[in-house]
């Protein structure tokens, strides 16, 4: 009976090891990707602004973001206002680089969906994401920044 009972104490403790390495590497695979995404978005910093844009001759938000992704073979719908239903919600403090971030358009006021960005940094008191903003195309820029906090909607996680 004891050797019974500690050969499935040992099956257990495999399989939960063996769970464990799968979950890790799930989780650098992810990282990697982010990581990858994040380094390719960047090569296109300062490219123009471009309303309706998809490629490098010019992008809009959600163009960008959708051009990016596709690239690491994600697909993902051209507006903004249609990207908020993919991947999963993600309250701001669990936001990690490589999730969307969310912000209403020009009007503070408007409930709806009007811009996109890809999160690329989060600590204590900011976040930092990429985006095609009508001004300065292809650029940085902070969440805590008063135009963005106004705006801001939400973070969905795509990559999981």
């Amino acid at each position: 009976m004891k050797k019974i009972v500690f050969a499935l104490l040992l099956l257990a403790g495999l399989s939960q090891s063996i769970s464990a390495q799968s979950l890790k590497k799930d989780t650098i695979q992810k990282a990697s990707m982010s990581t990858e995404l994040l380094t390719f978005a960047k090569k296109h910093l300062s490219l123009r602004y471009r309303s309706g844009g998809t490629s490098r001759k010019g992008f809009d938000c959600s163009g960008f973001v959708r051009y990016c992704f596709s690239q690491f073979g994600m697909l993902l719908p051209h507006s903004s206002a249609a990207q908020i239903s993919h991947g999963i919600e993600i309250a701001l403090g669990e936001a990690k680089e490589g999730d969307l971030i969310f912000f209403k358009g020009h009007n503070a006021g408007s409930q709806r969906v009007g811009h996109v960005g890809l999160i690329l940094d989060v600590k204590n008191n900011y976040v930092k994401f990429i985006h095609s903003a009508w001004k300065g195309g292809v650029r940085y820029d902070f969440l805590h920044a008063d135009y963005y906090k106004k705006r801001f909607v939400g973070v969905r996680r795509v990559i999981r």
